[in-house]
């Protein structure tokens, strides 16, 4: 058994959930595709997936084994590219992370200026609000913010942000504008319940408020846009309302009790040994980001 080809027939399986289907793209049968994931189960000693009628499904086993295989097949894959040269020239496809309004604003037209810098490469953005892992889930490189785990990865800051409290100039004119954090209780809240949500608001010197949401929402674009209607306050982080503030829609309160700011950083793995798309495009965001952040 060619156990490279039995991964990456796994992890097509795995990704496609379907035997056929990973058959067409690896250009191979589908009878081959059944017998390889069966060596490898009985290589392995466990059942890697649950196969109905309707939809195959990884095991318990299978998850933990997926990622294994994605971590072995690009460890291959890196030392086949630093053997054909790919270290000192950009090739094959970039894949960036980054949270879903930050993505779509600032790192995207950065790929999209990368990809006509570098023609011969391809791209794939994943803009979610959730912390990605990205050795896992085969991500070149992540573009987050907040405070860096300890995680083994290389992390550059590029800039910060601020989370603010705003509401509409209407808002204020019939409720008034909070004069401490302590006061947000006796307002109307939109909470999102989207990455960095909570009900716990935190200020500057561990001022702490627990605010209970009139309304909540599950996007930070609907919070956003509920507040901009003179509804209520809500809590987000500074550049998803910059054109908003800059239109005269939103305006930020309790701005002198706002708790420092939040870090960016650019994240990737393999540190000086990364590949040249890697490195080129880190150069890029490094660049570009220190310019069009608002902080």
């Amino acid at each position: 058994m060619d156990r490279w080809q039995a991964m990456r027939i796994f992890v097509g399986v795995a990704e496609t959930g379907s035997f056929a289907e990973t058959a067409r793209r690896l250009r191979i049968s589908a009878p081959a595709v059944t017998r390889s994931v069966s060596a490898l189960e009985e290589l392995v000693g466990a059942r890697l997936f649950v196969r109905t009628t309707r939809a195959v499904k990884l095991t318990d086993t299978g998850v933990r084994y997926l990622a294994d295989c994605r971590r072995i097949l690009s460890d291959i894959a890196e030392a086949e590219a630093a053997a054909a040269g790919s270290y000192a020239k950009p090739t094959g496809m970039l894949s960036v992370t980054a949270s879903a309004m930050f993505g779509q604003k600032y790192v995207l037209p950065i790929m999209a200026d990368y990809l006509d810098q570098y023609p011969a490469m391809s791209g794939r953005t994943l803009f979610v609000d959730r912390q990605v892992n990205i050795i896992e889930e085969g991500i070149d490189v992540a573009v987050r913010i907040g405070h860096l785990a300890d995680s083994g990865l290389t992390g550059i800051k590029v800039g910060t942000v601020r989370r603010v409290v705003c509401g509409s100039s209407e808002y204020f004119e019939k409720h008034g504008i909070p004069a401490s954090p302590a006061d947000l209780k006796k307002h109307r809240i939109v909470s999102s319940t989207s990455a960095w949500a909570s009900s716990e608001w935190r200020f500057a010197d561990d001022r702490r408020v627990t605010v209970n949401a009139a309304l909540q929402c599950n996007t930070n674009e609907a919070a956003i846009a509920v507040a901009a209607s003179g509804w209520g306050l809500t809590r987000v982080i500074d550049y998803q309302i910059n054109p908003a503030l800059l239109k005269g829609g939103l305006q930020v309160v309790l701005a002198e009790y706002e708790e420092p700011p939040l870090p960016i950083h650019i994240v990737y793995a393999a540190g000086r040994h990364a590949p040249a798309k890697v490195r080129t495009f880190v150069d890029m965001a490094i660049a570009r980001l220190g310019t069009d952040l608002p902080g």
